[in-house]
């Protein structure tokens, strides 16, 4: 058993309430921690810190845990810059662009899928995401789905069968034709690939009452539940995530005072997604409300070619302080803690006794410089527990 202690640590933040400052962040001050077998096995002063096999000096840094994003669409082929000058220029978003994305990746072969989406996650690791979600959703037939899954599983556990994105275009005048195909031989398919099952509950895509099905065969073939919803409107996306119990409802854009206080008594996770609004030029949710009725919210990338090509959550947590109304601490308990809740992961987004041991050092001497700072490289070291 390997060891390893991190120390002179100016600013730890932990997640752990019950540690240090007591707030949500569990913050010490001239902090070290153990790591023993991936995992954090002892967190104290920087005095007391334990003998190990391996010192990493930390330099008076703040440390924080590894960023959990637990929405991406990583893979995919083309772009789509085009849709994204229009939008900057006065044209108004509407979901129908994704059938661009769709046609350029059912051409692109497995081994250019790879490439691209190495570098993406590439990305991803360097701005300090030690874990993330990949959801399918560009291919909208049997075979481009499941070739999208298998690049997904090369890269990452936490992989999402997006089937039910859109309508693709050879379906437009027969959509139940297609949600027939997806709850059948597109799940028979893709099920074994993925861990999750996602549907686009929203205007423009799949109405509650068809993301209802999906999610039931879904869940029938031992698919864990998540959802897009109410991006565009109040389209009922947030009704059904908690009917079905979904780990988290994504975008949440538009929200009533009654959703809210509902998400708030359940286990599902309000997935807040700012490169969204920030490239559709729509309203930004205010997290506020979700913050005082005790929702469980989580902040996310929702990487993806159309409507957010982001890979860095240092910005996203820096759009969410300006432009969504989160304190820094929120934010960053968002990007951590309630990434690792909306992927119902307990091991993750934390630096408690016992998590795993994936942690960022800061070139800052606190996590305030995240939203204090945007645009600045602020991320010196990722280390993701192996």
């Amino acid at each position: 058993m390997s060891s390893t202690v991190v120390t002179g640590i100016g600013e730890l933040v932990t997640n752990d309430p019950t540690m240090g400052d007591g707030t949500i962040l569990g913050t010490l001050r001239d902090a070290a921690f153990l790591v023993e077998d991936g995992k954090v096995a002892w967190i104290g002063s920087s005095k007391g810190a334990p003998s190990a096999d391996q010192v990493i000096e930390a330099s008076g840094k703040s440390v924080i845990p590894g960023f959990v994003d637990s929405h991406t669409h990583a893979v995919f082929g083309g772009d789509r810059v085009r849709d994204f000058v229009g939008r900057m220029t006065g044209e108004k978003y509407a979901a129908g662009g994704i059938k661009t994305t769709v046609a350029a990746t059912r051409e692109a072969g497995v081994d250019q899928l790879r490439e691209h989406t190495a570098g993406i996650v590439g990305e991803l690791r360097a701005g300090g995401i030690t874990t993330f979600e990949i959801k399918s959703g560009y291919g909208l037939d049997v075979q481009s789905e499941a070739k999208i899954l298998d690049v997904a599983n090369e890269f990452t556990q936490e992989v999402t069968f997006l089937g039910a994105h859109v309508v693709p275009a050879e379906f437009a005048s027969e959509r139940e034709q297609y949600v027939s195909l997806v709850i059948g031989e597109m799940l028979d398919t893709c099920a074994p690939k993925a861990k999750w099952i996602d549907v686009f509950c929203d205007t423009g895509a799949f109405t509650p009452e068809e993301s209802r099905r999906i999610l039931d065969a879904g869940i029938a073939r031992g698919l864990l539940p998540r959802l897009h919803g109410n991006q565009l409107g109040h389209t009922g996306g947030v009704e059904l995530a908690l009917e079905v119990d979904a780990a988290s409802v994504d975008h949440c854009t538009y929200l009533s005072d009654e959703e809210i206080v509902a998400l708030a008594s359940s286990n599902t996770v309000a997935t807040l997604l700012p490169g969204a609004e920030f490239s559709t030029r729509s309203p930004y949710p205010d997290a506020r409300r979700l913050y005082a009725r005790g929702a469980k919210v989580a902040l996310a990338t929702d990487c993806n070619p159309g409507t957010s090509f982001i890979t860095s959550m240092p910005w996203v947590i820096a759009t969410a302080v300006r432009e969504m109304y989160f304190s820094p601490a929120q934010a960053l308990h968002a990007a951590t803690f309630g990434g690792a809740q909306a992927l119902r992961r307990s091991d993750i987004g934390h630096l408690g006794m016992g998590a795993r041991a994936d942690f960022v050092i800061l070139d800052a001497p606190s996590y305030e410089y995240l939203a204090y700072r945007p645009g600045a490289h602020l991320v010196s070291r990722v280390i993701a527990a192996v």
